[in-house]
């Protein structure tokens, strides 16, 4: 477990004694602590996502690159569409958008398949840092670079900083109230929203890619200043805070997890104990690969396709929409925690995988008559992921004892990461096959 470095007052060892001088002492700092922790998970989950989204939202601009220095060529000159690629008529780029989500996320998925082996050995704080560092580094790298091969790895810097905070913060959010997951889970979908909407709203205004990723260089101090000034010390408190209730009904995923147990000896766990608690896991972890395998298909995979020829948006202004509102659906539903709880996870994976379907039938068949239904689908899309992403780890952290529930959230983290990753190397090929279509 890494030491915290902020400057944060701990409260009183007694814990909400009530003294003769100060009665209400304890409940207002109790009160302060919730608000700040709160507003600190939000923070971290908006600006951990944040780079990432932003790759996701120009990978159509960073495969188009023209090869002129800062990338001003990516510019869209008006609303008036531009020549399209008449040797096909889904006007691809010579290189599928998933070779910028495979750059986004194998990195993610290498950091979190070792995870487990031994990043708890590196204490908190060195790794906010460096995911500070290598986010500001992925927008100063992309926004200077002239050519494609550059930019990806721009890209892997993007991957490097989301897939080290994530497993960060979700192992963090083990040693605070609750709570916390839910606002953590809010501020992802409020990056996904942001990232993608402040990417489309700065490039439609006129702005060159190269100056609205430089102006998104605020995002990594954001971060740090909310971890090491905003989040208070951790205490020895239970985490289940005031989900009484919840926590009297909760199932136990292992019939020997023992409650008394404490979150700081999670790293502890033998191998075997380690195994025995990702078997539990599995139940969630695998609709949620489902869900995030058949999302990310469509994202990088089906929207570069999805193009119509009957609108004033450009190609490349179809392609940021598409990810706008795919993102508003995300936040939406990642926010929707306390007003509606899914158990059964498995659901949004078929209602995902029939989105899939359904989208992929129209890029081979043509049937969607208006970019306006394929929008609907997209946000559609976006409420289904979010759902399920929020939904399972809220599920881990109600049925995991506090002894497993650090390595649990750590765990389970890998599973939207390895969908992602295993859409991305199966759209490449889908992408050459259609794009060689007349």
């Amino acid at each position: 477990m890494g030491s915290r470095a902020g400057s944060q007052r701990r409260r009183s060892d007694s814990g909400g004694e009530e003294t003769d001088t100060e009665p209400e002492s304890p409940r207002w700092d109790d009160r302060t602590a919730h608000w700040r922790n709160a507003a600190g998970f939000w923070i971290l989950g908006l600006c951990n996502n944040f780079s990432y989204v932003v790759m996701l939202s120009a990978a159509h601009d960073i495969l188009s690159h023209q090869g002129s220095p800062g990338n001003q060529s990516h510019v869209d000159p008006g609303p008036v569409p531009s020549p399209y690629n008449s040797s096909s008529r889904f006007d691809c780029n010579s290189v599928s958008t998933a070779a910028v989500l495979l750059a986004d996320i194998l990195p993610t998925l290498v950091i979190k398949l070792l995870a487990p082996l031994g990043l708890h050995l590196l204490p908190y704080s060195p790794r906010v840092l460096i995911s500070g560092v290598c986010s500001a580094g992925s927008f100063i790298l992309v926004a200077f670079s002239g050519s494609v091969g550059i930019s990806l790895c721009g890209v892997v810097l993007a991957s490097i900083s989301s897939g080290l905070g994530e497993v960060t913060f979700l192992s963090l959010t083990a040693i605070y109230p609750r709570a916390v997951i839910s606002w953590w889970s809010s501020g992802t979908g409020g990056a996904g929203l942001l990232g993608a909407l402040s990417y489309l709203g700065l490039t439609q205004a006129g702005l060159s890619p190269q100056n609205t990723l430089l102006s998104m260089l605020g995002i990594p101090a954001l971060l740090l200043a909310s971890y090491f000034l905003l989040l208070t010390t951790p205490e020895s408190q239970d985490p289940g805070g005031g989900d009484e209730a919840e926590t009297a009904t909760r199932q136990p995923l292992l019939s020997s997890e023992a409650p008394e147990s404490r979150p700081d000896s999670s790293w502890n766990l033998s191998f075997q104990e380690k195994w025995t608690v990702f078997k539990g896991l599995l139940c969630y972890i695998i609709p949620l690969v489902l869900v995030y395998f058949a999302e990310y298909f469509i994202n990088q995979g089906l929207f570069e396709l999805l193009f119509f020829r009957n609108t004033s948006l450009t190609h490349a202004q179809q392609y940021r929409w598409y990810q706008m509102l795919y993102q508003a659906g995300v936040f939406i539903s990642r926010s929707s925690l306390r007003c509606c709880r899914i158990r059964f996870t498995w659901a949004l994976a078929l209602l995902q995988c029939l989105n899939m379907a359904v989208l992929l039938a129209d890029i081979w068949l043509s049937f969607l008559p208006s970019i306006y239904l394929v929008f609907g689908v997209i946000l559609y899309e976006g409420l289904l992921g979010g759902a399920a992403y929020v939904n399972t780890f809220h599920n881990i952290a109600l049925e995991t004892s506090d002894k497993h529930r650090e390595f649990a959230m750590a765990a389970a983290c890998i599973s939207d990461t390895l969908g992602i990753s295993l859409s991305g190397l199966l759209a490449l090929p889908l992408h050459d096959f259609l794009c060689r279509l007349s």
